[in-house]
């Protein structure tokens, strides 16, 4: 049955590319049979986020669907809800098993059946192949997953739900059930040239969006305002809000580097750092600048921050393909060796502090992609063209409680990195330049509610 009305499906990736996935899943996993559970309605007015491995290999955005691979013929099965015609009616119609030519006509899988029809569709597999690792949904990644996982376990008035491979191994006792989370982080760990592009795009986003943050500050604001800023951009522009928690921290409160409440005032002499970025077509982004509340910087955060700046604007010109933190770290050495020979510094603190941010300090922190803190693993082997990650030089002065850091997400290519954020200035001049244009909220004082 074809569609009456438009069906939603996204539109930043052909069919091609979701195939393209499939089929390396299928290759990896023998005569087994991969199964999929997406992620299910919330019963809140909220937009529905589908699980990014969900995602990643169908496109597909509509609640409670699932998808299986075959190993042997590589034969790739969406199983959909029927269209509730009232909620269609009201909110517009999507993927659902009433109209199979469309649904696979947008996803290029090879067949859709009913949910009812799963169960047949796995009896006589040897082999299921399902995630072990906990499902990201909207925000989520496997570090705040994993916190999640030990607070549930902590509380003995609350069960976790059934998980798929629990449910699986009741539904075919016979069949072998294998981890699927180590395929699926390998293929997300290389990003194709399509998922680059949108990462590139969801980069600029991030950078556009912190700009206006650094225009906006002044003295008074409270700093989730800020917040409010970047997220103006972002819906703006069609992402579908932040990728993660936001990080908009002054004064001390930079001290906790995942500070979350956003809910003090700036002050005049302080400094605001901001982390902050969209979920753009299911992939975020991560950045990290940090700026004066009063538009000018003072002399120990030009001496510390400055030199942040320029340590990480070393390694976008130095990081490359086959490295790793023990292979850069004797090169960072070599370089920055000359340059601390002249600088004298206000404090002793200060020179122990970047003494200890050039030797100790991995500035590779973490894979970025559909989570903040995407796949695993990297850190262990060298650099491979198409990893995404996160090149966040973090200076702590221990005994002033003062924390630093400078952040771009950047993509390896064949002869280096390239940097995803660049639109946000580092040089602390530009920064300040900037600081003097107007931003959104002078130019409509009128919006804030007394």
């Amino acid at each position: 049955m074809s569609s009456p009305v438009k069906l939603h499906y996204q539109e930043v990736f052909p069919p091609a590319e979701f195939a393209r996935r499939r089929a390396a899943v299928s290759a990896a996993i023998g005569d087994g049979v991969a199964v999929l559970q997406g992620a299910p309605a919330t019963g809140a007015f909220d937009l529905f986020r589908q699980y990014n491995d969900f995602f990643y290999l169908t496109g597909v955005e509509c609640p409670h669907a699932y998808l299986t691979i075959h190993g042997k013929t590589g034969r790739s099965v969406l199983f959909l809800l029927p269209t509730d015609e009232r909620l269609a009616e009201l909110e517009g119609a999507e993927l659902a098993v009433t109209f199979p030519e469309e649904t696979l006509r947008l996803t290029g899988c090879d067949d859709v059946k009913p949910l009812g029809a799963l169960a047949d569709e796995l009896k006589s597999a040897s082999h299921l192949f399902a995630p072990h690792l906990p499902q990201e949904g909207l925000q989520a990644c496997q570090d705040t997953l994993r916190v999640r996982a030990k607070m549930w376990s902590q509380d003995p008035w609350r069960g976790e739900p059934a998980t798929l491979p629990q449910k699986l191994g009741e539904l075919c006792p016979s069949a072998e059930l294998c981890d699927l989370s180590p395929i699926l982080g390998n293929l997300r760990r290389i990003k194709s040239a399509a998922e680059v592009d949108q990462m590139r795009r969801t980069g600029r986003l991030t950078a556009l969006a912190v700009s206006e943050a650094m225009r906006c500050t002044a003295p008074g604001m409270v700093e989730g305002q800020l917040r409010a800023v970047a997220e103006y951009v972002y819906l703006l522009n069609g992402a579908g809000g932040g990728g993660y928690r936001p990080i908009i921290a002054s004064g001390d409160n930079i001290w906790n580097i995942h500070y979350y409440r956003n809910n003090c005032r700036l002050e005049a002499g302080e400094l605001v750092l901001m982390d902050y970025a969209p979920d753009a077509a299911c992939y975020t982004s991560d950045i990290g600048r940090m700026w004066p509340v009063s538009g000018q910087y003072e002399p120990w955060q030009r001496e510390l921050y400055g030199f942040v700046v320029d340590y990480q604007l070393l390694l976008l010109d130095i990081v490359r393909p086959g490295m790793t933190w023990d292979s850069l770290r004797g090169e960072v050495e070599a370089k920055m060796a000359p340059i601390l020979s002249r600088v004298r510094w206000s404090r002793p603190s200060f020179e122990q502090g970047v003494r200890d941010l050039l030797t100790t300090c991995n500035p590779l922190t973490h894979e970025v992609g559909m989570a903040v803190h995407d796949s695993s693993g990297y850190q262990t082997v060298p650099l491979e063209p198409g990893v995404v990650f996160a090149l966040d030089p973090q200076l702590w002065v221990r005994e002033e409680k003062l924390y630093i850091r400078v952040e771009d997400t950047v993509v390896v290519t064949d002869t280096g990195i390239d940097n995803l954020t660049p639109q946000c200035p580092h040089d602390l001049d530009a920064v300040t330049e900037l600081m003097r244009e107007p931003g959104l909220t002078q130019l409509r004082p009128d919006l804030f509610a007394e």
